[in-house]
């Protein structure tokens, strides 16, 4: 798509900045529709924030998988659901008055980190799995999309009617509705549908000049997809956390990591679906596991925060969260030395 390594970085660079700006908005009509539709924060940020800020990672990841770029691909992809969860902790530094996980406590949260542990074993399960495919697509690629939509039905019932609910201290935050913005619900409507388009161009855009740069400068699809692309396309994950917190959405800003985590999934599905070759679980390099493992370890890390519920860690930072900005760190540096 760009001829030239400079056309490229500057490509690359305006796709990143238009999905900061775009999630920067996307928080504030998200939350403002979450109140008028009556879903609520945590069914909002699952079922519609959720696949519209993942639209970046969809696009940039089919793209590499169509051109044959299976390391590109999944290590944007598996890349960015290790960023995400890295956002959390990220998030818990910016929220000073209590630890994140304790004040967005909820069933529906807890029931997604499970769901969400559930679904990363399924693609590493296909990769270390016999090399068989059907129409070029490996069978455990349909078990991920059913086993998602089950999920989100099991997600749907603990919201719906919980058994069981957090108990409330001065540091829990409930969803309450919030103030809307300037005019209608229509408009609303068109404003989320319109910054949803332009954050899935950005993240295409993003891709096609992410393969060139891979190119021209010798860095492996690796390196390129787990560490660049899967950063900026995740921005909008990081940008929408923050902005949700800022006007006391916790829910949201907790629902949307783990939900666009689970929509993340599909998008593995379909790479799988667009990637030529046949199975794209058997054409990529073993080191892709590792953004997986380390995603399962981090989701854990954080169930078992919001299962503990602990009010302040040191410097008010929990102890999930410092634990999970660890394993980031170390897991950037295995990447980079191997890749």
């Amino acid at each position: 798509m760009f001829s030239s390594l400079t056309i490229s970085i500057i490509a690359f660079i305006i796709g990143a900045l238009v999905i900061v700006s775009a999630g920067s908005r996307l928080a504030r009509v998200a939350d403002e529709l979450a109140d008028r539709t009556g879903l609520g924060e945590a069914l909002f940020g699952i079922f519609l924030l959720a696949g519209v800020t993942s639209l970046p990672d969809f696009a940039a990841t089919l793209s590499a998988a169509m051109d044959s770029r299976p390391d590109l691909a999944m290590s944007n992809i598996m890349g960015s659901m290790a960023a995400n969860l890295v956002f959390l902790g990220i998030a818990d530094v910016i929220y000073r008055k209590a630890n994140l996980e304790h004040a967005a406590a909820s069933p529906t949260n807890l029931m997604l980190a499970a769901l969400l542990i559930a679904l990363l074993t399924l693609p590493l399960l296909a990769i270390t799995s016999p090399s068989v495919s059907l129409w070029g697509v490996h069978p455990i690629t349909p078990v991920i999309a059913a086993a998602y939509l089950f999920g989100l039905h099991l997600v749907r019932s603990t919201d719906s009617k919980p058994m069981w609910f957090p108990r409330l201290t001065r540091q829990t935050v409930p969803d309450k509705p919030g103030h809307y913005l300037h005019g209608g619900l229509a408009q609303a409507w068109l404003s989320f549908i319109g910054l949803a388009a332009v954050t899935g161009i950005a993240g295409w855009v993003l891709m096609e000049g992410a393969k060139v740069i891979s190119d021209e400068t010798g860095l492996s699809d690796t390196l390129i997809g787990g560490l660049f692309t899967a950063l900026a396309t995740s921005s909008p994950e990081l940008v929408t956390t923050i902005a949700a917190i800022r006007r006391g959405a916790l829910t949201l800003a907790v629902s949307n990591i783990f939900g666009t985590n689970c929509f993340n999934m599909l998008v593995i599905a379909s790479a799988d679906v667009g990637y030529p070759g046949g199975s794209i679980y058997h054409d990529i390099t073993p080191l892709q596991m590792t953004w997986g493992l380390v995603s399962i370890l981090m989701t854990a890390t954080l169930l078992m925060g919001m299962v503990r519920r602990q009010r302040y860690g040191i410097g008010r930072i929990g102890f999930e969260s410092a634990l999970i900005l660890a394993v980031y760190a170390v897991t950037l540096v295995i990447v980079m030395v191997s890749g």
